[in-house]
């Protein structure tokens, strides 16, 4: 009876959805239990509420000297002004909305593992098998109308307004950020560069026409770590970029430069994250569909003019049928030679021609338009590290969802995507070295101009991936030092004694 009684007055102030706990006088946690021993104002027990329910009227005089203001008066507050905002607008605005969405963003974060080391947390995850990340199942792979509408709203709403010279020419550079910009804003952006390259005018595209076409391309792409919305717009910017610092306007005729640009707008559409291997080696219907011939980029192609084949997203609808047949061919043969497994075909073929390279010779400027649009899709590295970096660890996460599921599947597991065998800086260190230089060059030989845009970027990246693999390097053979030493040395080796014959026998310690 006196414990019960100390524990309840101690309690009293507690809420029904309070989480305790009971500590004795050593300072240890026990069971709060009808078995537990009287206590005293001598030996007494100590409650502590752990966790209080925050929605309840009392948070308590502590807690609320500790946070500088009531929670409970703040909601009030805040659920008034709510309440005074509909009735004055006769309908909740936009922002409140979009309020809410980022709040309810940034609690999935908190609840997300993936999303926890900046708060110093961490999961361990290496027993058992790895199983698939949980962002497919955060959200779905394709955009929900509702989320499409909203963008597709904001977009409209900010299509009139004047961007600023300051952004145009921040637009024209490599060094461009594109986590600074939402979706909305994005496609605003991509709207810019058809207008300042002069499309709008010399293909007498309607400016309705390109904003459909720009939602429905942004509808398309998928809710995947790496190849969605927004790496399409990292893509498209590098190449705007390229043809403003190579002066190419000045070499290529505007159709050959509207190709480049709208192929790299779509070379990915309807990407689901998962590449070409497993494609043919999963059977699926896109491997099936093209006869494992680059599924995906056939696929990105097909979407592409399933979008422009409807009228009002036509952006091609007012030019003759030989101008749309060349435009065809040529977005098709670019988003082709987004397929890695011809890099190396491509690369020589544009090495052969580089020597007496000639713009007036169509087989030579096919070439480059492919060149253009790899090194574009594979630009990432020579953008300023902190762009660059996140980048990078989306892409493992997608390579790591890939291999997770060929293994759950029995599948041939794809190496440079296996989260067991791959780091981060390994993954790029033979990448820059191997692909991305040897590109990188060849481009920079036609254009002396980019080197440094393009390769001095690129070699600070290899630098530094190459430090942090040294520096992951030297931390593993410490760890495997640390671990000879912990082992117990004051164990030892069983004595011996001699036996008949000169033979020794052990004996047990």
């Amino acid at each position: 009876m006196c414990v019960c009684v100390y524990l309840f007055r101690a309690a009293a102030e507690a809420g029904p959805h309070d989480i305790l706990k009971l500590y004795n006088t050593k300072g240890n946690i026990i069971n709060i239990s009808p078995q537990l021993a009287p206590n005293s104002p001598h030996s007494y027990y100590k409650l502590e509420v752990v966790a209080a329910d925050c929605n309840s009227e009392l948070l308590g005089s502590d807690l609320v000297v500790a946070l500088g203001f009531d929670l409970s008066s703040m909601e009030k507050r805040l659920q008034s002004l709510e309440k005074r905002i509909l009735t004055e607008a006769a309908e909740t605005p936009v922002i409140v909305f979009e309020i809410k969405r980022q709040v309810e963003s940034f609690r999935e974060k908190l609840e997300s593992v993936e999303h926890l080391s900046w708060l110093g947390l961490f999961k361990n995850m290496s027993e058992g098998t790895h199983k698939p990340s949980p962002f497919y199942h955060k959200r779905t792979l394709r955009k929900t109308r509702e989320e499409c509408e909203h963008v597709r709203e904001k977009f409209l709403q900010m299509s009139p307004l004047e961007v600023s010279e300051e952004v145009r020419q921040y637009l024209k550079t490599p060094t461009f950020d594109n986590w600074q910009w939402e979706d909305a804003e994005i496609m605003v952006l991509l709207q810019v560069m058809y207008t300042d390259l002069d499309f709008i005018s010399t293909f007498n595209i309607e400016l309705d026409v390109l904003q459909q076409f720009l939602y429905e391309v942004y509808r398309r792409y998928n809710n995947i770590p790496f190849h969605n919305f927004k790496h399409c717009f990292c893509v498209t910017q590098m190449m705007y970029g390229l043809i403003w610092l190579t002066d190419l306007r000045s070499e290529m005729d505007s159709i050959d430069l509207l190709i480049m640009l709208t192929s790299a707008v779509c070379h990915d559409l309807d990407h689901t994250g998962y590449n070409n291997a497993y494609q043919i080696n999963a059977r699926t219907e896109l491997a099936l569909r093209y006869n494992d011939i680059s599924p995906l980029e056939n696929h990105h192609c097909a979407v592409a003019f399933e979008i422009l084949e409807k009228t009002e997203s036509n952006i091609f609808r007012n030019l003759s049928t030989e101008q749309f047949k060349r435009i065809r061919e040529g977005i098709i043969k670019c988003i082709l030679a987004t397929d890695m497994t011809r890099h190396t075909e491509i690369l020589n073929k544009f090495k052969a021609i580089l020597p007496v390279f000639d713009f007036s010779n169509k087989d030579h400027r096919d070439v480059l338009m492919m060149i253009m649009i790899k090194v574009s899709d594979i630009s990432n590295e020579a953008r300023p590290m902190d762009v660059a970096e996140p980048w990078l660890d989306c892409l493992l996460q997608e390579f790591f969802n890939q291999s997770d599921m060929e293994k759950l599947e029995g599948l041939p597991v794809t190496p440079f995507m296996d989260r067991d065998k791959v780091t981060k800086p390994s993954s790029q260190t033979g990448f820059i070295r191997f692909v991305l230089f040897p590109l990188f060059i060849e481009l920079a030989n036609l254009f002396p101009c980019l080197e440094q845009h393009i390769i001095d970027p690129v070699q600070k990246a290899l630098d530094y991936y190459t430090e942090m693999e040294k520096a992951l390097e030297r931390e593993k053979q410490n760890w495997a030092q640390s671990e000879k030493m912990v082992k117990p040395s004051n164990l030892k080796e069983p004595e011996a004694h001699p036996e008949p014959g000169g033979m020794t026998k052990p004996v047990n310690l």
